[in-house]
């Protein structure tokens, strides 16, 4: 008989990756999307670099305004900020500056640093062979299973195949839904997120009817 870790020790896992996750980068994670990001880490070193450029507003600003200038002409640009009344000296002689939280409310819009993404896909593959280290399952082979080769196919081309254009799907299917299990089911329930619990019943429901077909009809 197979063994597994207790159910609360996997809940209490999959709780503290969240909240470790949007703590240290103030941000949700989704495997789907890292995974996207981590292939494309060229393109995505490309963005990170140009949004370090415009990381202080200021410079946003000043760029932004250059461009418009430069587009529609000097009388275009954003007018020069009025003087403060004379009654109020706080402001008199002083820049006024956007606040530190717009700044903080701004770059949380930005994605998560993909070093960040890798991480996470290299902690997914370390904690899967530890759990089946721990629990003496750890073993290398070419097959699905048993179960699979019953329910399936036990041909290795066709299992292939059959591999193949099930990741096809999971793929089309992530993108169609905007996430898959972790970021919808994990993050965005966990923020009660109605778009998200709609998702993750639709996903898990059509899991459980399929297995069921496969088990009980086919």
């Amino acid at each position: 008989m197979t063994e597994y870790w207790p159910w609360w020790a996997g809940a209490a896992g999959l709780a503290l990756t969240t909240i470790n996750y949007a703590v240290t980068t103030d941000r949700s994670f989704g495997v789907s999307g890292a995974w996207d990001r981590v292939l494309h880490w060229r393109a995505e070193r490309r963005v990170e670099r140009v949004n370090a450029q415009f990381a202080d507003e200021r410079v946003l600003a000043e760029a932004l305004t250059a461009a418009t200038t430069g587009q529609f002409g000097a009388g275009s640009a954003a007018p020069a900020a009025r003087p403060a009344p004379h009654g109020d000296a706080r402001t008199q002689g002083q820049d006024v500056r956007p606040p530190a939280a717009a700044s903080s409310s701004m770059a949380s819009l930005l994605p998560a640093p993909l070093v960040s993404q890798a991480a996470l896909l290299l902690s997914v593959l370390i904690g899967g062979w530890v759990a089946a280290v721990t629990t003496g399952r750890f073993q290398l082979r070419l097959d699905m299973g048993d179960a699979f080769g019953e329910l399936v196919t036990d041909n290795p081309i066709a299992m292939i195949g059959a591999l193949f254009v099930g990741g096809v799907l999971v793929g089309f299917g992530t993108r169609l839904a905007g996430g898959c299990s972790s970021g919808h089911g994990l993050n965005g329930c966990g923020r009660l997120q109605p778009v998200s619990i709609v998702a993750t019943a639709v996903f898990f429901g059509t899991g459980v009817l399929v297995s069921f077909l496969l088990w009980k009809v086919i």
